[in-house]
């Protein structure tokens, strides 16, 4: 694994998880899961990734936990398929829980070192990896997660500084090795805004955003289940620390309208394609010229600390001009500015050269995750360093990795499915509306979805095992519980008394009754306790056992719905198309179909479905000529000698 970032961590810890002898080599071992932007996790669609990474196995959402210092819910006003979870880590704190993780996780060695090129044996295939000290590693398969470093450069105003991120080197030779295996690069840019001293605030004049009572991020901190789960793995028991909120002025805009040309972005100094649903603070006051405020949140970096990290004003704009624009800001009046904000852009490799495993089409064993893959965000590298791992240790052990997470059944599929299929035009952040199946890709049902191919995969120890089971069982005898007790006619007075409508002439199990809009679990087992007071009283069942079952209750016409047009697309999904098919022989095909087809090589019809620019004709085609061959090979005698 060369880098240790999000996706870097992940990658090698799903690798030794699975039983391969693994190795992450990374610049600086002390900036290992080092969060050179923001201090959150989560957030929409961000924290759906950062659940299915902990359904996995992963530590992302773990080590959360245990270094939060301010959570909320998200997307509340909105049904359960948007509700997450976004919250703040100490920025000091949680570098060192991720490396207390990989430090105890057997089979992994953590080495210190730059990594020049990849090395390929004469059939193209990896053969490990060449250090700039001259040293070799051998391996079977490399994943390279590298973030910013591949010839990072950094932009502050006119001013230039050769680096990944603030304070740490660049790496050089890298980008021209992966060009040399005839991979295509480009050049995106990503930002961070200012950091100021929470000291010099006046704190009156903001809005405070208090933390929530929240559930944690982890499954494995579920309330409940304290028999099961280990004491090291709560949830860290501070009191949870405010963020607050001010907004940006007419007058902060007319600054920067001022000063745009001096703008490493407006200036001309930047190549790199820069985030579209990120846009620094330039961005916003231009491409918003009819908005005169934008909301600005101040989020602590730490738990003793003063920094303030400022939300939604990322920027290169030079110094001087930052400091003036945050102090038009409403209590920042006179603030001091710790550090600037910057712009890095780096080199990249276009997504679509990946097949679903995250490796490279024409180079087996080579992996890429993360930032050189063209997204954005922590939550995203986590999740392709997942993916790419776990493939890569399989095809180490056995010559070819096969986990691969479809778009119905995971964000983190979609997040796949997008990169190597759609490619990318700038820097891809996951959204909501990205999922088309997203009421079945809850927050709240991660476990279901994904533990059980997890553990198939060796990713899920027998802890997270005994956890996922337990909550599932105490779901599934909730649930029949509730069916088996019924609301008849003679109770329709009682119904009415304890606040619900009557059930007629036909009776209703309390699991139908909760999907009425004013009652919910605790109700229901209240009016069931009303009617038959002889029953044993409703079991203690944890927070989140309840929570999945009145998700699953309240919403199910619109889950089983889903559920259909799941069964219905996962049918192209299931014709396998054959690897070695030459696309440019169907003649049928359109000239551009064969282009994309060949470009991409899909690996099922849903998947070319997909591929922006083929038409519909082209996959009726593509069917047919595949029943075809089906048939052919099916009529085919086989040699007696066989």
């Amino acid at each position: 694994m060369v880098g240790g970032g999000h996706a870097g961590c992940e990658a090698a810890l799903a690798s030794a998880r699975s039983g391969s002898s693994t190795a992450l080599i990374t610049l600086n071992l002390q900036r290992i899961a080092h969060l050179p932007c923001n201090c959150s996790i989560g957030g929409p669609a961000k924290g759906h990734l950062a659940r299915e990474v902990d359904a996995l196995g992963g530590a992302m959402a773990l080590v959360t936990d245990r270094t939060l210092t301010h959570v909320r819910f998200v997307g509340t006003g909105k049904g359960p398929a948007v509700q997450t979870l976004r919250g703040h880590v100490d920025k000091d704190l949680y570098p060192l829980e991720m490396q207390k993780v990989l430090h105890q996780q057997p089979g992994l060695t953590l080495l210190e070192a730059a990594v020049d090129s990849v090395l390929i044996h004469a059939d193209g295939s990896v053969k490990g990896l060449l250090m700039s000290d001259g040293t070799q590693v051998l391996s079977r398969a490399v994943v390279i997660t590298t973030g910013t470093f591949l010839n990072g450069l950094m932009h502050c105003g006119s001013t230039k500084t050769d680096g990944g991120r603030f304070g740490e080197a660049r790496s050089v030779g890298l980008s021209a090795s992966l060009s040399n295996l005839g991979l295509k690069l480009g050049r995106f840019k990503t930002g961070t805004t200012p950091r100021i001293d929470l000291n010099t605030i006046a704190l009156d004049m903001l809005e405070a955003v208090p933390s929530e009572a929240c559930p944690p991020f982890s499954y494995l901190n579920d309330a409940g289940f304290e028999q099961i789960r280990v004491p090291d793995s709560r949830v860290n028991s501070r009191p949870l620390l405010p963020c607050w909120q001010t907004h940006t002025s007419t007058t902060t805009h007319q600054i920067i309208k001022d000063n745009l040309h001096l703008s490493a972005m407006y200036g001309g100094h930047i190549a790199g394609i820069g985030p579209r649903y990120c846009p620094s603070i330039e961005d916003k006051v231009v491409r918003f010229a009819d908005k005169d405020s934008h909301p600005v949140f101040l989020e602590q970096e730490t738990w003793d600390g003063s920094s303030l990290y400022v939300q939604g004003m990322s920027t290169s704009m030079p110094a001087d001009v930052q400091i003036q624009f945050l102090r038009t800001l409403p209590g920042l009046e006179n603030v001091r500015m710790m550090r600037p904000g910057y712009a890095v852009e780096y080199d990249m490799v276009f997504p679509d050269q990946l097949n679903r495993r995250l490796e490279v089409r024409n180079v087996p064993g080579l992996f890429l995750a993360g930032q050189i893959n063209g997204t954005s965000g922590y939550e995203e590298a986590a999740a392709q360093g997942l993916v790419a791992g776990i493939n890569a240790a399989q095809h180490a052990r056995d010559g070819e990795g096969h986990f691969m997470l479809d778009r119905q059944g995971s964000y983190i599929g979609v997040l796949v499915d997008d990169l190597v299929t759609r490619g990318v035009t700038d820097p891809y952040r996951m959204l909501t509306s990205r999922a088309e199946y997203r009421l079945l890709l809850r927050h709240d049902n991660a476990d279901v979805r994904l533990t059980p191919m997890a553990r198939e995969a060796g990713l899920i120890d027998d802890l997270r095992w005994e956890l996922f089971n337990a909550r599932r069982l105490a779901v599934e005898a909730e649930r029949e519980r509730l069916h088996a007790i019924y609301a008849l006619p003679r109770h329709n007075e009682a119904l009415k008394r304890l606040g619900t409508a009557s059930v007629g002439d036909n009776r209703q199990s309390m699991l139908t009754l909760m999907k009425r809009p004013e009652l919910n679990y605790r109700r229901v087992c209240e009016i069931a306790s009303a009617l038959y007071p002889e029953l044993p009283p409703a079991p203690e069942i944890p927070a989140c056992a309840i929570e999945q079952l009145e998700i699953q209750v309240q919403y199910s016409g619109y889950i089983d719905r889903q559920g259909e047009q799941v069964l219905a697309a996962s049918k192209l999904e299931k014709v396998a198309i054959p690897a070695g098919i030459s696309f440019d022989q169907i003649t049928s095909l359109s000239h551009e179909g064969k282009e994309k087809l060949s470009k991409i090589r899909p690996e099922s019809l849903g998947q070319a479905s997909r591929i922006p620019g083929i038409r519909p004709g082209d996959i009726q085609v593509l069917m047919i000529y595949i029943e075809r061959k089906k048939r052919q090979e099916a009529l085919t005698p086989v040699p007696a000698s066989a």
